[in-house]
C-alpha cells in the first residue's frame, strides 16, 4: 500500500490530466489517503463511460442528420465548430458546416472535453434524417427515429447535455417553451431550465453541466468582501465585483463591438455602431400578422403583445378600460382625477398630460408639423390637419 502512494499524483486519462491533491488532504491517514484514491480511480472510470455515451450520441446524430452544432455567437455571428469560419445567419452556418466537414470531423466532434464542461448547441432547423430523407421536428424525435427505425445505438441511460435551437423566424425562440430572446445568450442561458441536470442546494437553480453549477455557487458564498477602491464590504464576491465595475471601473458598458472593441451600455446601440461605422446589416425585423418592421426583437414582440394578441394588464379602478402599459394607465388616470400638474411657460395652460403639453407648445413655436399634400397648407395640430383633409378634400386619414 505505501509503493502505491508514490505513484505519480497526476495521471493522464485520454487527455484529461487527473489531479490527485485535489481529494486526497495532506492531514488524512495513510488508510484514508488510499480509500480516498480509490473512490476517486473510480470516479474517473465512471465520467469515462459516461462521456464516451455522450461522444458516440452526438456522433450518430451529426453523422445521421442534417442538425449542426454551433460553437458560440459572437457580435458578428455564429461561429463553427470545426473551423474558425463566422457567419452573420445561422443558416449560413449550417451550409458550411454541410458541405464542408466531412464524417471524420463530425465522428471526433467534441473528444477530448470533460463530462464537467460538457455541452453541444446544435441547430435542429428544417432537421431531417441523412438516411431516408425524413422530415423530423424535434431532438427527442431525431433520436427516437434514428434508434428505432435505423437501429442505430443511442444511449439513454445519461442526461442530456445537448441544447437543441431553431432559426425558422424572425425571432430567437426556445423549441421547448413559448418564449423568445432579444440575444442568442440569453435564450443560451435560458435553456438551463429545461435541462435540470445539476441542480443548486440553496436556491433550486438548474444547469447543464457540473462547470455552471460550479460558477454559480461562488454566488451564495457568504463572507465579507471589500472592495478593493472604497470602504464598502459586501457579502458575496459577486456583489463585489459587480460594484466595483459599474461604480468605479467603468465597465457597466458590457455590450462590446466585435469589430473595434467599442462598448456600449445597451444591445441596440452596439448594433447601430456596427451598422454606421463598420457597414454591418441591420436587422430587419417583420411582423407576420401586418406589415411593420422593426430594428430590436423587443420592439417587435411588444408590438405583438400590444397590438396583435391585444394584452391589457393594467385595469383602470373607475372604469373598464384596460390598458398594455402602466404609462398610458397613468396617463387615463387624468381623466378620473382631473389632476393637471403639466403647465405651460408661455401661457400658463395646464394639462393633464405631458404629451398634451408638448402638442400645445407647438403652437407658440409655429411648428406646422402637418402639411396638406393637396392645397399646401400645413398645420400645428394633427386633429386639425384631419379635419382639413376631409372637409376640403374629402380624405380621410
Amino acid at each position: 500500500m505505501l509503493k502505491a502512494l508514490k505513484k505519480p499524483k497526476s495521471a493522464k486519462v485520454e487527455n484529461k490530466s487527473v489531479d490527485w491533491t485535489v481529494t486526497v488532504s495532506k492531514k488524512c491517514k495513510i488508510g484514508d489517503k488510499a480509500l480516498l484514491l480509490k473512490d476517486r480511480i473510480l470516479t474517473v472510470k465512471v465520467e469515462d463511460r459516461e462521456i464516451d455515451k455522450h461522444l458516440q450520441n452526438i456522433s450518430t446524430i451529426l453523422l445521421n442528420s442534417n442538425a449542426t452544432p454551433i460553437r458560440k455567437h459572437t457580435g458578428t455571428g455564429y461561429s463553427c465548430c470545426f473551423c474558425s469560419e463566422n457567419f452573420p445567419l445561422p443558416g449560413d452556418l449550417k451550409t458550411h458546416t454541410l458541405q464542408l466537414h466531412d464524417d471524420k470531423a463530425k465522428s471526433n466532434f467534441m473528444k477530448g472535453y470533460p463530462l464537467t464542461t460538457y455541452v453541444v448547441k446544435l441547430d435542429i432547423t428544417g432537421l431531417k434524417c441523412a438516411i431516408c430523407g425524413l422530415d423530423i421536428e424535434s431532438l427527442e424525435s431525431v433520436m427516437d427515429h434514428l434508434e428505432n427505425e435505423h437501429k442505430k445505438i443511442i444511449h439513454r441511460d445519461i442526461n442530456n447535455h445537448i441544447l437543441p435551437f431553431k432559426f425558422d423566424g424572425d425571432s430567437l425562440n426556445c423549441v421547448l417553451c413559448p418564449k423568445s430572446y432579444e440575444r442568442f445568450k440569453l435564450l443560451q442561458e435560458h435553456m438551463s431550465v429545461h435541462y435540470r441536470n445539476f441542480i443548486c442546494d440553496i436556491c433550486s437553480s438548474s444547469f447543464v453541466n457540473r462547470r455552471t453549477l460550479r460558477g454559480h455557487l461562488s454566488r451564495h458564498k457568504q463572507g465579507d468582501f471589500s472592495c478593493g477602491f472604497c470602504a464598502k464590504i459586501f457579502d458575496t464576491q459577486g456583489k463585489k465585483l459587480t460594484h466595483e465595475k459599474s461604480v468605479h471601473i467603468g465597465d457597466h458598458r458590457r455590450n462590446k463591438c466585435a469589430h473595434c472593441g467599442e462598448r456600449f451600455t445597451g444591445y441596440a446601440k452596439k448594433n447601430e455602431h456596427m451598422v454606421e461605422v463598420h457597414g454591418a446589416e441591420p436587422l430587419v425585423l417583420k411582423c407576420l400578422a401586418c406589415d411593420k418592421t422593426f430594428s430590436r426583437r423587443d420592439r417587435l414582440s411588444r408590438h405583438i403583445k400590444r397590438d396583435h394578441l391585444l394584452e391589457r394588464k393594467h385595469e383602470c379602478l373607475h372604469c373598464d378600460m384596460k390598458f398594455f402599459g402602466k404609462k398610458q394607465l397613468v396617463m387615463h388616470m387624468a381623466k378620473h382625477t382631473g389632476a393637471k400638474p403639466y403647465k405651460c411657460d408661455v401661457c400658463f395652460k395646464a394639462y393633464g398630460r405631458k404629451t398634451t403639453l408638448r402638442e400645445h407648445l407647438r403652437i407658440h413655436a409655429d411648428d406646422r408639423r402637418f402639411k396638406c399634400d393637396k392645397c399646401g397648407q400645413a398645420f400645428v395640430q394633427k386633429c386639425s390637419w384631419k379635419n382639413h383633409m376631409r372637409s376640403k378634400h374629402d380624405v380621410t386619414v
